[in-house]
């Protein structure tokens, strides 16, 4: 589930929490001393690991806090000989800090709806329904594909790929080349659906947080999203079978209390966007006040006796308990650790000066439409958070179709490869060796058209040229 941050001035402004920011004045541009450029080769070493996940089998997380721990020690060093105070050094630690705590609590509330929901069988349900309907294996293709672009602009990505991933595992059966195009499909649907929402994708809550785009701004990348899911949907369907699947036998019916939930993450989703619209509060107080009806009705449920299949009196006794804090122990914990490693790790790198650099080589120097669009492509390869978190921190100056612009190229770019994405990598993992690397490299050049279509899409909605 899928983007925001706030900054006053070149550089380094806070992504929450803009009223604290650090004013460009601020920073130690130390980018030319050899412990700074250690700093970045410590990154670079991290990042490489994240990017070698799948064939480490080391979580994420782990490099990239590292990172960030001997990325600040040796700024701590560096701040020193520059006659930085220990007071203004944890300033600049604190202004990444808030950055997280709010990104953290935000997602944190929305990871532990959807673990909430998955318990009652929500999604196992959608996904039995999706089963028996007998469809061909083409309708399944854009059946699969269009409830993706539509799910994931709730949920997360990765949750709507894994969903509509089991749903083509159990259909598919050895269906190899169906199993492949449409894992590829459902990718690009997932990013493409989350990129027009600001909780669609993590880069896009960043955007909002950061106050660049209106909540309501956002949808004005709905058709551009539709192009890029569509065009290479299009392409792909010419090559799925119209053969029929083997029946498959899967009943499986929302637990009690499902259907409220779903309604309550809703009734969430629409306190955060109050809270920010109209009292000017940060959206995670929304999203905590959200938790906590989620944490009464759940304990209503207990009383009741509704977390079983079986009905029982009321009271604390003998029902299928549904804890609220096993669904918040069961967030993801890497995801959000790792989020952790890369806001300080490039929060350090913004200190040392490196970003205010990158921002003058790139906006001044390429343009901003071309350095956005390129920014998308290099999400494919490093991932569009660090991505998204590093042009936040250089603060360039944009109106909202640029800050539209990086939204939707760093929320879809991610499609043109299997490990541009969370959505890409989680149905590598599952689909058995049917789904990989190389069978998604293949339609890479049609991911590629809907990229560029997407992109023209938004100019010609805006009247604008491309240059």
């Amino acid at each position: 589930m899928c983007r925001r941050i706030r900054r006053a001035s070149l550089g380094a402004l806070a992504i929450f929490f803009p009223q604290i920011a650090l004013a460009a004045d601020d920073l130690l541009r130390v980018t030319t001393d050899p412990l700074a450029w250690a700093c970045v080769a410590i990154f670079v070493v991290a990042y490489i690991a994240v990017m070698a996940e799948e064939k480490i089998h080391l979580r994420k997380s782990k490099p990239v806090i590292l990172a960030a721990g001997i990325i600040w020690a040796l700024i701590a060093w560096l701040a020193k000989e520059q006659g930085v105070s220990h007071q203004d050094l944890s300033s600049a630690v604190m202004h990444d800090l808030e950055e997280y705590a709010a990104m953290f609590l935000f997602l944190l509330v929305a990871m532990t709806y959807i673990n909430a929901m998955e318990e009652r069988h929500v999604f196992a349900s959608l996904r039995s329904w999706l089963v028996q309907k007998g469809y061909n294996f083409r309708q399944l293709f854009w059946v699969t594909g269009i409830l993706a672009f539509f799910i994931s602009p709730v949920a997360d990505n990765l949750t709507t790929a894994l969903l509509m991933g089991a749903v083509i595992m159990a259909v598919g059966q050895k269906d190899v080349r169906f199993i492949s195009l449409a894992m590829v499909n459902v990718v690009v649907a997932s990013n493409a659906g989350g990129a027009f929402s600001p909780f669609g994708d993590i880069t896009t809550l960043m955007v909002w947080q950061a106050g660049k785009v209106e909540f309501a701004r956002f949808f004005a990348l709905f058709i551009p999203s539709v192009v890029n899911f569509l065009l290479p949907a299009l392409i792909m369907s010419a090559f799925v079978s119209k053969g029929q699947p083997l029946p498959v036998k899967d009943q499986v019916t929302v637990r009690p209390g499902g259907l409220m939930i779903c309604f309550l993450f809703l009734l969430t989703i629409t306190i955060a966007v109050s809270f920010e619209h109209f009292l000017g509060l940060p959206p995670f107080m929304g999203m905590m006040t959200g938790l906590a009806l989620l944490m009464f009705y759940t304990y209503f449920l207990r009383l009741q006796g509704l977390t079983s299949s079986k009905r029982f009196p009321s009271g604390m006794h003998n029902y299928e308990n549904l804890d609220i804090f096993q669904r918040v122990a069961r967030a993801e914990w890497d995801t959000l650790f790792f989020f952790f490693g890369v806001i300080f790790s490039v929060g350090g790198l913004r200190y040392l000066g490196y970003l205010e650099v990158v921002s003058e080589l790139m906006y001044e120097g390429i343009g901003v439409s071309w350095t956005n669009i390129a920014a998308g492509v290099a999400s494919a390869i490093v991932d569009n958070i660090p991505v998204m978190f590093a042009i936040l921190g250089m603060n360039p100056e944009m109106d909202t179709f640029q800050w539209l612009l990086i939204t939707l190229t760093a929320g879809v770019g991610g499609s043109l490869l299997s490990i541009g994405s969370a959505a890409g990598v989680a149905l590598m993992g599952t689909s058995k060796g049917h789904y990989t690397f190389m069978s998604h490299l293949r339609w890479s050049w049609v991911i590629a058209l809907g990229y560029i279509a997407s992109i023209l899409a938004h100019f010609l909605i805006h009247g604008r040229l491309l240059i």
